[in-house]
Order: structure tokens, then sequence, then C-alpha cells
């Protein structure tokens, strides 16, 4: 049994690392308008800095990262916008251009998890967008990410949200 559980935790951190880049490929999508295909392999090409710490140096995230669910995320969300927007719009206190930019990529990525991957789960779901706003987003920002992907969940994952809450 032990012998499983460095490859659970191994197949999670890779997960995580993708969500980090996902992040910040769509957090320079929506500053420089880049097609995705073209940060995708700005990612990919890059050089390790070992005067970065690990988690900032890209190069190193890409070496742990399922790059399979980085392409799938980065892609779909930027396809996905429109809806993804539309399903987080309501639940804010303000318009969605006034977000802080790294904050709107948690949610949108976030709000894809919810709607378009249900094989993961709501707290999964939540919780790594909390973690990548800890990491990225402004002093209290994981607070309000917290909040929207909460309200999001009881409307895209109801029964979920539900059964756990029993």
């Amino acid at each position: 049994m032990n012998a499983r559980r460095p490859a659970a935790t191994d197949a999670r951190q890779a997960r995580h690392a993708a969500r980090e880049l996902a992040v910040q490929g769509l957090y320079q999508w929506q500053l420089t308008g880049k097609p995705v295909s073209t940060l995708e392999a700005e990612f990919r090409s890059q050089v390790a800095d070992e005067d970065l710490e690990d988690h900032e140096n890209w190069h190193k995230v890409m070496e742990i990262a399922d790059l399979a669910l980085f392409h799938e995320l980065l892609h779909n969300v930027v396809r996905e916008r429109d809806t993804l927007d539309a399903s987080i719009a309501p639940l804010l206190d303000r318009r969605l251009d006034d977000l802080d930019p790294i904050e709107l990529a948690i949610l949108r990525l976030g709000a894809y998890e919810l709607a378009k991957r249900p094989e993961v789960p709501y707290r999964v779901v939540i919780n790594e967008g909390v973690e990548l706003a800890k990491s990225f987003g402004a002093t209290d920002g994981h607070k309000y990410v917290n909040g929207i992907l909460d309200k999001l969940a009881a409307r895209l994952r109801n029964a979920e949200v539900n059964a756990r809450r029993r």
C-alpha cells in the first residue's frame, strides 16, 4: 500500500503544477491577447533559471506538470471563456473587468473544472483555487476566490455539494 502513495502524491503534484502553469498562461493571455498555442509553446521552450525559487521557475514546474492537463485547461478555458464568465458574473460583487487578472484567471479555471471535469471533486477544485490565489494573487484574494467558487459549486454541482453537507 505504501508503494502506491508516492505515485498518488506525484500525480497530485503533477496536476497542481499543471494548474499553476494554466493560471500563468491564462494571465498572460488576458494581458497580451497572444494565441494560447503561442503561450503554450513559450512555456514549453523556457530554460531553467537557477536564481528563481522552484515554484517560480516555469522550466522546473514544466518538468513535474501533467502536460496534457495543462494543455486541456489552457486551451479549453479560453475556448469556453464566454460561458465561464456568464457563470461567474452573477456571483460577483463587481464587474468581471474589475477583477484582479490573476483572480479572474483562477476563477475561470475553477469554473471550467467545476463545469467540465466532474471527475474532480468540487472540494478539490475550490482548494486548488484557494492555493493558487495564495501563491499568485493579492493578499486576501484567496478568500474572495473561495467564496465565489463555493457559490459556483453549489450551482453547478448541487447534488455533490448537498451530499457532502449531509
